[in-house]
């Protein structure tokens, strides 16, 4: 079968695509015949702070198709079943933080970017009925970070406000889609006029200039809650634009790990940081019974196929997206 390899060498220089043996799935596990897959951030990381290994992985964590083969003991799947791939092993239920043995599809083990995929039978998960397969391709990692940064530890409701910075991932516009369903008011940035116009097609009450002055934008209106995942580059504006007592959920660090904080003003303003990664089994399907009671579906920036994984993870790590990037898997 054909696959998007890691080895050899750090970074996208370091992929290839070719041939990996086709394996048959083992006791509790069943195989996916791939459709479609989607990019994310995480696959970047992956290939950037991990050394290649050997012998080669293919990676990616999201995925779609249908399943073609299952082992022994499996009784909940069966083949030709239309499934998402859960991307989270090990993670069944809510909880405060995932446990001890919680991976990833795509490190350590075998991912997405491949004609096929062996994983445990729960991770199989029944395709919505009203996405299409490149819509089910990409949803499954990006609104789930959404859904638990803002509901499990956001605790987002009507009638809050709601500001997200850098909007144009995946996951930003999942939550602004999720945050408009429940009712929020929703302020949106970025340094892309398209980006922003963008957005408030999709539903943002109000999307400003990165760039700019977010106060002034805003009127000195403060958000309830930031949910962030640039990082350096933006927190300290996000910071200022939370209420006293607020709360900023970080997911990601996409311009920068590290910060410096002025603790004296945090604790004064009363302020709530909060980290949150992925999600549980639980909250999985919370948000498959939330988009399907509103209808709502991925944002598609665009599609390749795995042999143009370059021009693939070029759009990503340049940031040029709106919405989700995803491969299409052909017979």
């Amino acid at each position: 079968m054909k696959a998007i390899v890691h080895a050899e060498n750090a970074g996208v220089a370091g992929l290839s695509y070719r041939e990996m043996e086709e394996m048959l799935p083992n006791v509790g596990e069943v195989r996916i015949k791939l459709k479609t897959a989607g990019l994310n951030h995480r696959d970047l990381f992956v290939l950037n702070r991990h050394l290649p290994t050997d012998p080669p992985l293919i990676i990616g964590s999201d995925g779609a198709g249908i399943v073609d083969a299952v082992g022994e003991g499996v009784t909940n799947v069966q083949i030709g079943d239309e499934v998402i791939i859960n991307p989270g092993l090990g993670w069944k239920e809510n909880s405060e933080a995932p446990p001890k043995e919680f991976d990833i599809v795509g490190l350590p083990g075998h991912g997405t970017f491949s004609e096929k995929i062996i994983l445990p039978a729960e991770n199989a998960v029944p395709k919505p009925t009203h996405l299409t397969w490149e819509e089910a391709g990409v949803l499954a990692l990006p609104a789930l970070t959404a859904y638990r940064a803002l509901f499990t530890r956001g605790k987002l409701s009507a009638g809050k406000t709601l500001l997200i910075p850098g909007i144009g991932s995946g996951v930003a516009t999942f939550i602004l889609q999720f945050a408009k369903a429940a009712g929020a008011t929703v302020y949106v940035t970025s340094r892309s006029q398209e980006k922003c116009q963008l957005a408030l097609e999709l539903g943002a009450d109000k999307a400003i200039d990165s760039n700019g002055d977010w106060d002034q934008a805003l009127s000195g209106e403060k958000a309830d809650l930031v949910i962030e995942s640039v990082g350096a580059a933006t927190f300290h504006k996000s910071l200022n634009q939370l209420r006293p007592g607020g709360t900023i959920v970080a997911f990601g660090a996409s311009a920068g790990d590290e910060i410096q904080l002025n603790l004296r003003d945090f604790f004064y303003g009363q302020f709530n940081l909060l980290g949150s990664t992925m999600g549980s089994a639980e909250e999985l399907s919370e948000m498959i019974d939330f988009i399907e009671s509103h209808k709502i579906k991925p944002v598609i920036d665009q599609f390749f196929t795995l042999n143009q994984f370059e021009q693939a993870f070029e759009r990503l790590n340049k940031a040029e997206q709106f919405g989700k990037i995803g491969f299409s898997i052909k017979d």
